[in-house]
């Protein structure tokens, strides 16, 4: 969960820069970096372990100047030793980068870069970046001309900081995606530069936030914004309030608006250091499990409440299809009730943000007591469910404060897929190319939810004209019938909408019978394997007056004309398609609960960890 801050102006950037990082910690990190600009030189220091350590270092040997740039990092690419900390240097010690997000395509970067003679110092996929830019400023391109052309050739979603002691009296910022966010903050004399505004906040209250696509260019006293085909931006400056919890919030209404559009950094730090790149394998440490082990396994049982329960069932439908190991899910409320059977080879794998959830904690209590192993999926770290696990697999999904989840649906799904993947290895299951494919698939993830982000405002509307009505139907078939769940789900908790999710293939056993034009149904009707299928299941609704709503593929000539509205998104692999498709259904029913005046982080009746039965 990386962090980015940087500062330039007239104060010594060491305090500010650190200071900064610390306010970041909340994000999770396992290694911390400074760089000043000293007496015309970059001087670097870096440290595997936490910022007290960094400023321990620092105190030792002092930094001091007026430019600087830190960083927090989450290993992705290498191991989290301090020659992979950031920031990196390029191999003239002259340019410096910062980097939050995965450079999908760096193999093919580096080596094409050590073809012409680059050494590389670290196993990051961040310092392609500085060599590329150092490249490109060598065949005379100034250094904002040298950051532009490297952003055109990386694949994937990227925020990062540039700073070089060529031209010392500027930085240059830039967003590709939504996977690191860009927060300029706007001082007297001097600019401040965070992934998120707590970093800066005490500094100054005016921000501007970079879009994706967008680079800025900034000295002391001023900042110009383009995007990277060259149109210019009038920065927007927001006022953000000194009270701590709006200013956390950012340029956001909401925390849960805030944490629909963190997934896509949520889903970069899950994927991040559990992706073994030079072997395309998936690397799941926390678990160690050998082919042995592995062999061992039976079955599943997935757990969980509410939402968690959801993703369990997508997890299913993976668990089952990639690894071909049988796996249920079961309500964790109904668990220890059920009286299940437990037979050796049994892993009981529970699912829950707060790790703190009693019908949860009760259903591993009740496994462990039938002698299960027991594995799970939580977001808090040392949380009781992390505790009471075996072996523990953490969401990475960030501090979620709103009550309805979001990117703790999204996150453990992708844990859920890696683990899919990482048994099926071990089980000899996936050829070389298959497990290859499976990876790049889910690596699309966090670029695919931004561009499905990116249709917020015309999902906007659509909730406005839809915010009056009394109820739902929401459908959908296969690995996307969890999804109309949780789409459900979404709308009862904070609009107080009652909608109710059901399998497509069950429509004409009963609840066709509700089917009119007073009742919306929202059918998941993208390009799979159901894909005729929920074209009939929209027909049908048609046939009978319902007015429908769809989830569609982006191209898809046939569902506009037969939806009354469509809520578009990229094409995505079908295996990670469910992570896509809720985006709208998240979106939809937050614009409905707001256009409604609700208070969408704290419904009522609801508490964010349901810490009693």
């Amino acid at each position: 969960m990386c962090g980015i801050v940087a500062y330039i102006g007239k104060q010594n950037a060491t305090p500010i820069v650190i200071n900064g990082l610390r306010r970041l910690e909340y994000r999770g990190y396992d290694s911390a970096g400074i760089a000043i600009l000293e007496e015309g030189k970059i001087a670097l220091r870096r440290v595997a372990g936490k910022i007290t350590q960094l400023e321990n270092l620092v105190n030792g040997t002092p930094l001091s100047g007026e430019l600087g740039i830190g960083h927090t990092r989450w290993a992705t690419h290498g191991a989290p030793i301090e020659k992979n900390a950031h920031p990196h240097l390029s191999a003239s010690e002259k340019i410096v980068v910062v980097h939050n997000g995965i450079v999908e395509n760096y193999l093919s970067l580096k080596q094409e870069l050590i073809a012409e003679g680059v050494e590389f110092k670290s196993d990051t996929d961040t310092e392609t970046i500085v060599h590329l830019i150092e490249k490109y400023y060598n065949l005379d391109m100034n250094l904002y001309a040298a950051v532009k052309q490297t952003i055109s050739r990386l694949k994937g979603a990227h925020g990062l900081v540039v700073m070089s002691s060529l031209e010392p009296n500027h930085l240059i910022a830039a967003r590709l995606g939504n996977a690191g966010g860009v927060a300029i903050g706007i001082g007297d004399g001097e600019m401040f530069i965070a992934s998120d505004v707590p970093a800066i906040i005490e500094y100054t209250r005016k921000m501007v936030f970079l879009e994706s696509g967008q680079i800025a260019n900034i000295t002391r006293q001023n900042l110009s914004v383009e995007t990277l085909e060259g149109q210019v931006v009038t920065a927007e400056i927001q006022t953000i309030p000194w009270d701590p919890i709006t200013a956390v919030k950012g340029n956001y209404r909401h925390f849960m608006q805030k944490e629909i559009h963190e997934q896509v950094r949520a889903l970069s730090d899950t994927l991040s250091g559990r992706i073994d790149f030079d072997h395309y394998r998936v690397t799941l440490p926390d678990l160690a499990l050998n082919t042995k082990e592995v062999a061992k396994i039976k079955k599943i049982f997935i757990t969980a409440c509410g939402t968690a329960a959801y993703a369990g069932m997508v997890g299913k439908f993976l668990i089952e299809h990639i690894a071909r190991i049988p796996t249920e899910v079961m309500i964790a409320s109904e668990f220890r009730y059920c009286d299940p059977i437990l037979e050796p080879g049994t892993i009981v794998l529970a699912i829950s943000q707060s790790g703190e959830t009693a019908d949860t904690l009760a259903a591993m209590e009740e496994a462990r007591s039938k002698g299960a192993r027991i594995w799970s999926i939580v977001n808090a770290i040392g949380s009781q469910a992390m505790r009471l696990s075996d072996s523990c697999i953490s969401m990475q999904a960030g501090p979620e404060i709103g009550v309805a989840s979001t990117k703790a649906f999204t996150a453990p799904i992708i844990d859920l897929y890696l683990l899919a993947v990482y048994l099926a290895d071990l089980r000899g299951k996936l050829s070389v190319d298959g497990r290859k494919k499976m990876i790049e698939d889910v690596l699309m993830v966090p670029d695919l939810v931004g561009k499905a982000l990116s249709y917020e405002k015309n999902i906007q509307k659509i909730a406005r004209r839809y915010k009056d009505i009394k109820g739902a139907l929401y459908i959908g078939r296969g690995i996307n019938m969890p999804i109309a769940f949780e789409g459900a789900l979404k709308l009862k908790e904070i609009s107080y909408t009652h909608a109710e999710g059901y399998p497509a293939g069950e429509m004409k056993h009963g609840p066709i019978a509700l089917v009119d034009e007073h009742l919306p149904v929202v059918v998941i009707a993208t390009k799979d394997h159901w894909y005729d299928k929920m074209v009939s299941q929209i027909e049908q609704a048609k046939a009978r007056n319902g007015r429908v709503l769809a989830v569609a593929t982006e191209g898809d000539n046939l569902i506009p004309s037969i939806a009354d509205e469509v809520f578009w998104v990229p094409e995505t692999p079908w295996l990670v398609s469910p992570v896509v498709n809720i985006i709208p259904l998240q979106l939809f029913a937050y614009h409905v609960a707001t256009h409604l005046g609700l208070d969408v982080d704290q419904p009522r009746n609801l508490a964010k960890s349901v810490t009693v039965e």
